[in-house]
């Protein structure tokens, strides 16, 4: 049999798994409240934050964060734990570990343990770029930091980290894995799109309801 008919499934389900544990909403109603029925409804750390600050979101954004990052080193090992010198992924490796971070992304939008209403897969998928590449991960650290000092915005500084983080991965991987780092990334712009799409339909509604 052939290995990957077992070493992609593992990971695809593994990834999906962990990243349909809904951090933000365990958070938020020890807090007394859930995050898809307040403020921008969306079940991740920005909008717990709004409500908590961010000492209070911490818990969410470094839980998303490990999501990624867990799913990252399943598929990493499914695949064989196939690195270059520098750790970015290699080999057998690229297509179970970004197969695995693709299905944390997933699970974190449409979760199976939180009724499938889920957030926008950012930060599950910046924990999972750790692992793809590491090198381009670190310098997306240092262009956060640079960014939150220079601008005084995290939202702004990361923000600026996470696009750029492709741009830095041309630097230590071939340009296969920055195309598919490329697709993981449009699944967040379809997670806006739908978030936007969302919100226009239910707008009229919340009006007339006084919601």
């Amino acid at each position: 049999m052939d290995s990957a008919l077992v070493q992609v499934p593992v990971s695809v389900i593994g990834g999906y798994l962990l990243g349909s544990v809904p951090v933000a909403v365990l958070v938020a109603r020890a807090h007394g409240f859930d995050p898809r029925d307040v403020g921008d409804r969306n079940p991740g750390f920005w909008n717990v934050r709004e409500r908590l600050g961010g000492r209070g979101a911490a818990p969410v954004f470094a839980g998303d964060l490990l999501k990624g990052l867990l799913a990252g080193l399943l598929g990493l090992l499914a695949g064989g734990a196939h690195t270059t010198a520098l750790g970015v992924v290699a080999g057998p490796s690229v297509p179970t570990a970004y197969a695995a971070v693709a299905a944390a992304m997933a699970g974190h939008a449409w979760p199976v343990f939180a009724g499938f209403r889920g957030g926008r897969s950012i930060l599950a998928f910046a924990g999972g770029f750790a692992v793809l590449c590491p090198p381009a991960f670190a310098l997306g650290l240092a262009l956060l930091a640079v960014t939150a000092a220079l601008t005084r915005s995290f939202t702004i500084a990361a923000r600026t980290a996470v696009f750029a983080l492709p741009v830095a991965q041309l630097l230590f991987a071939p340009i296969g894995h920055v195309a598919a780092t490329g697709a993981l990334m449009c699944l967040i712009g379809l997670r806006f799109a739908q978030a936007a799409l969302t919100g226009r339909r239910s707008g009229p509604s919340r009006r007339r309801t006084g919601n």
